[in-house]
């Protein structure tokens, strides 16, 4: 079962910008309703709920938003919301549905994760042309940055690419490991509303690719912490340093190939209290200054704002308009820094 906490953060996530990611078209708080033949938009977003005031009798949340939209059921819709935002379920450690797991094994009965199991694959990260594509190609990440994050990538029987994350903490050690699956699409929806491909973004879409699209955008193995990444550089930080804040691992390598040291936070949507005191330490232990692009969007702010609560001396640094967050930036070539390389 889910706990009451997690379910609480799947529905404080915006819910204009998850029925966008689920293929409706809002504009102006305002949808065409996908439950009855809707010609007037009479889906009206009103702080975090919806509602049609033609269908429907009562508002509705983002939950029970993916579970009529998408015809999910409760568990089905959360981790569908989750696996989008990146948010890691406990739930997933009894159902293997977000394992990501890239050896054979069963992860049931285990209560925390075993790193030794996924060392070995870091060890030689290997590229395959799919992870070199996306990275080098699309992303436009140094070589150097790749292989100082330890970047691998495999293929599993269904023949989908995934990119291996891994998550160390300030000594170097394995604590998490996020998979990204290379070969997503956003699948045109089955209920109405058109289709989502609109929103999808060059990352996420590649011509000629028509592989089913039955695996996450994400995948975490059971009991991966994956808290603040690359916090291997910390131990790199001079007093009066730098240090980026960006959030996802994406912006983060972008920080790093633009030349400076940062750090990332996994998600706007969750911030643990370990993760709050960690940042608070650096900053007393390093003496650093805190920097930080926030994503142009309302969850992007948001994280800024919490973080400004305990670094009040975060630096905001504001992004052009046509960008909407620093990976955008870095491959516009506007974040290329003047001296040389930091990290």
């Amino acid at each position: 079962m889910m706990e009451k906490y997690e379910i609480q953060k799947l529905r404080e996530l915006p819910i204009e910008k998850v029925a966008k990611e689920m293929g409706m078209k809002v504009e102006h708080h305002k949808a065409l309703c996908p439950f009855h033949d809707d010609h007037h938009a009479s889906l009206t977003f009103n702080k975090n709920s919806c509602r049609c005031y033609v269908c429907m009798r009562s508002s509705i949340g983002t939950i029970d938003l993916a579970m009529r939209y998408l015809g999910k059921d409760f568990p089905a819709a959360c981790r569908w919301l989750a696996e989008e935002h990146q948010i890691q379920l406990e739930e997933d450690s009894s159902s293997g549905s977000s394992s990501g797991d890239s050896s054979s094994g069963d992860n049931s009965g285990k209560s925390s994760f075993d790193a030794s199991r996924y060392a070995r694959f870091f060890e030689h990260p290997w590229l395959n042309q799919a992870a070199r594509r996306f990275l080098f190609e699309e992303r436009k990440i140094d070589w150097r940055v790749v292989n100082w994050c330890r970047l691998t990538s495999w293929t599993d029987k269904k023949g989908i690419n995934w990119l291996q994350i891994p998550y160390f903490d300030t000594d170097g050690r394995l604590i998490g490991i996020q998979n990204r699956n290379l070969d997503y699409t956003k699948k045109k929806s089955s209920s109405g509303g058109g289709s989502s491909e609109e929103n999808v973004s060059s990352e996420e879409k590649r011509p000629g690719e028509e592989k089913e699209q039955d695996a996450p955008r994400f995948r975490f193995p059971y009991g991966a912490r994956c808290s603040i990444y690359n916090l291997p550089v910390v131990k790199r930080l001079k007093p009066g340093d730098r240090l980026f804040i960006t959030e996802g691992c994406s912006d983060c390598w972008a920080m790093l190939s633009a030349g400076h040291k940062a750090i990332a936070i996994p998600s706007a949507t969750l911030l643990k209290p370990e993760d709050k005191q960690l940042l608070v330490d650096i900053g007393r232990l390093y003496q650093v200054e805190f920097h930080m692009f926030p994503d142009q969007d309302v969850p992007g702010e948001s994280l800024f704002m919490q973080l400004r609560e305990m670094l009040p001396q975060l630096i905001h640094h504001q992004l052009p308009p046509d960008c909407k967050d620093f990976s955008e930036y870095y491959l516009l070539g506007a974040a290329a820094t003047s001296g040389s390389k930091e990290r």
